[in-house]
């Protein structure tokens, strides 16, 4: 492989030459305490990183990246940290999703507008994963993710607690009156215990490991947990392979292929991953400029089994995953479902990455002929409530939904659905279909993850605990039930979810893969000529652009005007 030369590097552009200019940064750089045998004819390697002080999930990072600075110097790069806005899933409202595409936008100019030779990328919060990597992959240099990793397993009363799923379980429990105040509060106190993202196979675990297996983070990284000293040791180890990888010019578009992302949906299926992924992947994969849809999550579905056992469609968490052998080990199991001779971050090929990996706990790593899940582990639904598409997970829903019709009850917003859902005189019962309208990527605005709707008190009480429900929002990795997603167009540019009435029949059929609302097509069209459009959510400001731009769910939620791989030209340095 050619290397690349000192005076090849983008960065020699600023510091190598011999004009006034160069003379500024070069002074500027010693103010700030470096000596110029510090960084001439060195790699810069930029580290994004999405710390704050509101982020849980990335409350180490501070530790984390003098460990990444350690490997570029190790390896002979010169480190620049830049702060990159965190995407904190708990606190950012509406939704982190929102705030995505800023992110990717961000990054890429980040990493365009400084002498960047190549940069490490440090996410894990869920959003934050795809954000960096649509960023780094429309710049275009070499780029390695570093993963923030799960945190450890929670605990109340002896009880392993993970994110997200038991906060619903106990959540309802509540509502249901069947635990207390306290017994509230002690899971409140028990369920995050350290710094890292959600140790469930929610939509961090599942966007990390998805990463991974596109080659674009190091061999087991997403499955090491936050609080682990092996953490710190892959940080360093990041650091130091990129410098390489600069001076090898490999890049992001070298390793991502149609296969890759073929791997990628794969291991997300065969993980029970989040539902969020797909929006993520599509958005990630059209950056590269590979045309991925929602039909292709579904043909990988229907022959991918579930083998990881995790909550939400399991039992265990992702510290068990990560002693059980981590990502890699998986791998190894699924082999003959992945093309092994793409390339990673490493240089080497998947299958170079993954060989020698073993499971040592078949109950966590499941072995193929006991799986958690034969196949179908996600579907893509269409029909007339979604010409373009809608999502549901099979593999975390009571058996006897997954062919259902009932009787439509219909809520307009998030707040009509909270002030309407316990009202113990809503019409509704256990066979009923709860519809979520007006949560989608501009009638959120955002896309939130609001798709798990509430059952109803009243309902709860009665032992129910899983019912149909359909809506335009996202929702939580660590999420379960019968919750029919990302249903496209929606809702606020007239989809047709924007039609159904209460009262109205709607049938779910997932083995046929079909939704439906049991109208006629002329009372569908006499609805359409009614339906009003909404005023806009925004007047100004990045709400403004964001829902000028925005695409729907089955187009990856990115901004029209950042899809594809058209070249920006590097700026002028004058």
């Amino acid at each position: 492989m050619k290397r690349k030369l000192p005076e090849e590097l983008r960065s020699h552009r600023w510091y190598g030459a011999k004009d006034l200019r160069s003379f500024g940064h070069r002074s500027r750089t010693a103010q700030m305490g470096y000596d110029r045998a510090d960084y001439l004819g060195k790699p810069v390697i930029a580290i994004l990183n999405t710390w704050s002080d509101i982020n849980p999930c990335h409350s180490h990072f501070k530790l984390r990246v003098e460990e990444v600075k350690r490997g570029v110097w190790q390896a002979g790069g010169f480190p620049v940290e830049m702060p990159a806005i965190t995407l904190s899933e708990p606190f950012q409202k509406p939704s982190t999703m929102m705030y995505r595409n800023m992110l990717a936008m961000e990054a890429e100019e980040l990493l365009r507008s400084y002498p960047a030779d190549g940069c490490v990328l440090m996410g894990g919060c869920d959003k934050t994963t795809p954000g960096l990597l649509m960023g780094a992959i429309s710049m275009g240099l070499p780029a390695i993710f570093m993963p923030a990793g799960p945190m450890l397993r929670g605990n109340w009363q002896g009880k392993t607690l993970g994110s997200g799923s038991d906060v619903w379980k106990y959540w309802a429990e509540l509502r249901a009156g069947n635990i207390t105040e306290a017994d509230w509060r002690g899971v409140e106190d028990g369920i995050a215990r350290s710094p890292g993202h959600c140790m469930t196979m929610g939509t961090a675990s599942t966007m990390t490991s998805a990463v991974e297996t596109l080659g674009l983070s190091l061999p087991g990284a997403a499955s090491i947990p936050a609080a682990d000293s092996n953490h710190a040791r892959m940080a360093s180890l990041s650091g130091r392979r990129i410098v390489d990888m600069v001076w090898e010019d490999l890049k992001p578009t070298d390793i991502l292929t149609v296969a890759s992302f073929d791997n990628a949906i794969t291991t997300v299926l065969a993980l029970g991953g989040s539902t969020n992924a797909i929006i993520h992947l599509i958005a990630m994969a059209r950056r590269a400029g590979i045309p991925l849809t929602l039909e292709r999550f579904d043909e990988i579905s229907k022959t991918t089994p579930v083998i990881a056992d995790l909550r939400p469609s399991g039992r265990f968490l992702m510290e068990d995953f990560y002693y059980a052998g981590g990502l890699p080990a998986l791998l190894a199991r699924i082999t003959d479902l992945l093309d092994t001779n793409t390339l990673s971050v490493t240089g080497k090929t998947l299958g170079e990455n993954i060989s020698g990996a073993v499971s040592h706990n078949d109950e966590v790593i499941r072995t193929r002929d006991k799986p958690l899940v034969p196949a179908g582990g996600l579907a893509v639904l269409h029909g007339n409530l979604a010409p373009d598409g809608a999502i549901i997970k099979p593999a975390a829903m009571e058996e006897h939904l997954l062919k259902h019709t009932g009787r439509a009850v219909v809520f307009e917003s998030y707040n009509d659905m909270s002030a309407r859902i316990d009202d113990p005189a809503l019409d509704v019962d256990a066979d009923s279909v709860l519809v979520l309208r007006n949560a989608g990527p501009r009638g959120a605005p955002g896309m939130p993850e609001w798709g798990q709707l509430p059952i109803p008190k009243k309902l709860l009480q009665q032992g129910v605990r899983d019912m149909v429900r359909i809506s335009d929002a996202r929702m939580s990795g660590t999420s379960y039930g019968a919750c029919v997603l990302h249903v496209a167009p929606e809702s606020f540019v007239g989809g047709p979810l924007a039609l159904v009435k209460t009262g109205d029949l709607i049938e779910l059929d997932v083995p046929g893969r079909r939704i439906s609302l049991k109208i006629d097509d002329a009372e569908m069209m006499r609805r359409k000529r009614q339906w009003v459009t909404p005023a806009p959510k925004f007047s100004r400001g990045y709400g403004a652009l964001f829902s000028k731009h925005i695409t729907q769910a089955n187009d990856g939620c990115d901004f029209d005007f950042l899809e594809g791989t058209g070249p920006t030209a590097d700026p002028e340095i004058h």
